[in-house]
């Protein structure tokens, strides 16, 4: 493994890739640390320090995507969230929007398009997305029940102007983060806005493994990260478990060539949605909660019976009927998305065109019927193993109260594992295209 890690450095083209993505992921990491302007970052740290562990939504996936700089209303505040987002809009769209289709089966030039597109809405997403958190943060609700006077005071100015800059701002980091990430793809190693974010979740696995011995003991935070090393390895089990439909392909003559003949497979994985599905999941469940905030009593009276319901059940997420509701809606997300994602149709057309079949099975219509029933069939266990994997930090907090520093669940280790076997895999096919060795042998 050591030899193999020399080989890179050794190797003068895959070396200045390596250090170049390095160099991005330490910008990234800095700029989330720099302030906004007009943000009173004293407040803002003792607000974190005071944070309820119980807290739980939408805001807290956003802020582990963003490793921790959403909470601290940095310049990069949104991390990537609104390019998620707005790819995952794009995507949905074409199925909706006939020309989003044909642009996608133009090739090349028409996915370019598309990601034009992409980038327009991020832009369009920051704006909107920051100027909800400014005025959340204004408002005093950005970190739940922790209502001291700092978390009142965490924006020193209320001027119209300084709102406009505050939004600019993180709109404009949102912009950098795409663009760095882009510069990643290009000259670097491995998909860049994936590393980014990897490197945002994997910037606070420390920070939470030692918060956790401080909070319980270090007995309990050596349990946890044994218990960590077990999910993973799970984990990247699922992960590689794929269901591969045998594809036969016919022969034929094109003047004296012959053309086909080959065996090829389908490969059908447990968890096709990836962490889409939780995303979704998490971001239709903050809506009550948000509803719920935008409605408190001025006045300090009580609030109307909707909203203490709201406040009781769908806040916190060591409630029964919260956890119970978000397995479901896991699920449901995943068979949708799994639905959008994969046209069986589409692929046994494709596999007719070209004189493709399945063994047993005819051409046409009958394969498309036998590729949605197999898919129907593996999805059930991958969306199971989906939801169940995001109600991990949950059972941890009723467990050991250690919801928000339980770093081994949910979407943050989906992201790990699928973005560290890739760049991986990358890393490993350059290294035998020079050296006829991998990474890992």
């Amino acid at each position: 493994m050591l030899s193999a890690v020399a080989r890179i450095f050794r190797t003068p083209d895959l070396r200045r890739k390596v250090l170049f993505t390095l160099g991005i992921i330490a910008v990234f990491r800095l700029g989330s640390f720099v302030p906004a302007p007009f943000i009173d970052y004293a407040n803002v740290r003792e607000c974190i320090a005071g944070q309820s562990s119980s807290a739980s939504g939408l805001y807290q996936l956003v802020n582990v995507l963003s490793g921790g700089a959403l909470l601290q209303l940095s310049i990069f505040a949104l991390g990537i969230m609104p390019y998620i987002t707005s790819s995952i809009i794009v995507q949905l769209l074409r199925v909706v929007i006939p020309r989003f289709e044909t642009l996608y089966k133009e090739g090349q030039e028409g996915q370019a398009r598309l990601t034009q597109y992409t980038r327009y809405l991020t832009i369009a997403l920051g704006v909107l997305q920051s100027t909800t958190l400014i005025t959340v943060a204004k408002s005093g609700a950005l970190f739940g029940t922790t209502n001291t006077a700092a978390c009142q005071n965490l924006v020193t100015s209320n001027e119209w102007w300084a709102t406009v800059l505050m939004v600019l701002t993180m709109t404009a980091g949102t912009g950098l983060i795409m663009w760095m990430g882009e510069l990643i793809t290009e000259r670097g190693v491995g998909n860049g806005m994936s590393l980014l974010i990897f490197t945002a979740i994997a910037a606070r696995f420390p920070q939470s493994i030692i918060a956790i011995g401080q909070a319980q003991s270090p007995e309990v935070a050596v349990v946890v990260v044994a218990i960590g090393v077990v999910i993973v390895g799970l984990v990247v089990y699922v992960e590689q478990s794929q269901r591969r439909i045998p594809v036969e392909y016919a022969k034929r003559m094109v003047g004296r060539r012959t053309y086909g003949g080959n065996n090829t497979y389908i490969p059908i994985k447990v968890n096709m949605a990836g962490v889409v599905p939780v995303i979704f999941a998490s971001s239709l469940l903050y809506l009550p909660a948000l509803i719920a905030q935008f409605n408190q009593p001025r006045d300090g009276s009580a609030p109307a019976p909707w909203v203490t319901w709201i406040q009781n059940y769908l806040t916190t997420g060591d409630h029964p009927l919260y956890m119970a509701l978000y397995f479901l809606l896991i699920v449901g997300f995943t068979y949708f998305y799994v639905a959008i994602t994969f046209n069986p149709e589409e692929v046994a057309d494709n596999m007719k065109k070209y004189g493709g079949f399945i063994p047993g099975i005819r051409a046409g219509r009958p394969t498309a019927e036998y590729l949605d029933y197999v898919l129907t069939r593996v999805t059930l266990p991958g969306s199971i193993y989906l939801g169940l994997l995001a109600l991990i930090p949950l059972v941890a907090f009723v467990a050991i109260g250690a919801n928000q520093n339980f770093p081994f669940g949910g979407a943050s280790l989906l992201i790990i594992v699928g973005v560290g076997l890739e760049t991986v895999k990358q890393i490993d096919s350059q290294l035998q295209q020079r050296h006829y060795e991998g990474l890992l042998r």
